[in-house]
């Protein structure tokens, strides 16, 4: 019995240790993305970008904003980058498709959108988006930084996208919804939307991604909105994958053809 007991315990140390390994090599791997902020009176963004690996002052490049789910909110400028953070470092992602990358971090209990979520009395989750009030302050925050970023000159205004998963995936659609005339393109990852209000920005291409065993955001959010878009731009587009639950991204950042589709936009 002892002999188990030092085995279980030298194992719980070895996975101790490559669990920080990882984590501090993950950390390390994100240093390209330098850390900043955004201040607008008493209000403050974090965000973490990424610049093309030979970035040309006197060149306007794409700008991607990436707005992450609820699990990576916080005050660290940190944990944004975790889900889709390497995307964007793939070398061959960088030589092929170089921009300008944001990573804005939404602080705890803030979201980037209004919407309310429960559950009826058979379980079902329901979701009630509220796209007709004013902007959340993150979220208004986010698009202000944009809109600086086209003042430096080194953005080309008309190749601006706009990226999201689950909290950021509802997101995304809301940004769409408030400044139409702002983004190019949409990548909208387990995300959703009130279809009522899509019509709006319906000449703006997005490209759906969910999980057909999404228990927290149902796919039916994202196909009701598709629908919609669908119906006025024809570079809309849906995938559903089958066997996903609500991580839909890992598959997603799988497409090989995901960025291509984003910057022909």
């Amino acid at each position: 019995m002892k002999n188990t007991g030092v085995r279980v315990r030298s194992l719980l140390l070895i996975v101790v240790s490559f669990w920080l390994s990882f984590n501090s090599v993950k950390a390390q791997s994100f240093e390209e993305y330098q850390s900043d902020m955004y201040i607008s009176q008493s209000d403050t963004l974090q965000y973490r970008i990424l610049y093309p690996k030979k970035f040309n002052k006197d060149k306007k490049y794409p700008l991607i904003l990436f707005l992450h789910g609820s699990g990576e909110r916080g005050n660290d400028n940190q944990k944004q980058l975790v889900h889709g953070g390497d995307l964007f470092l793939n070398p061959k992602n960088r030589k092929k498709f170089p921009a300008i990358v944001i990573f804005p971090q939404c602080p705890e209990n803030q979201k980037w959108s209004h919407y309310d979520k429960k559950k009826d009395d058979a379980g079902d989750v329901i979701f009630n988006f509220k796209n007709g009030e004013r902007p959340m302050i993150p979220a208004q925050l986010a698009n202000n930084l944009v809109d600086e970023f086209i003042k430096s000159g080194n953005v080309d205004p008309n190749r601006i996208y706009v990226m999201g998963l689950s909290m950021g995936g509802i997101g995304t659609l809301d940004f769409l919804y408030r400044w139409p005339d702002s983004y190019s393109g949409a990548v909208v990852i387990c995300g959703g939307g009130d279809d009522q209000l899509a019509e709006k920005y319906c000449n703006i291409p997005v490209w759906f991604f969910h999980g057909a065993k999404d228990d927290v955001v149902p796919p039916k959010y994202s196909e009701q909105v598709f629908k919609v878009l669908k119906a006025g731009n024809s570079n809309t587009k849906y995938t559903l994958f089958p066997n996903d639950n609500h991580n839909s991204w890992d598959s997603t950042f799988k497409e090989p053809k995901l960025l291509q589709w984003l910057f022909k936009q």
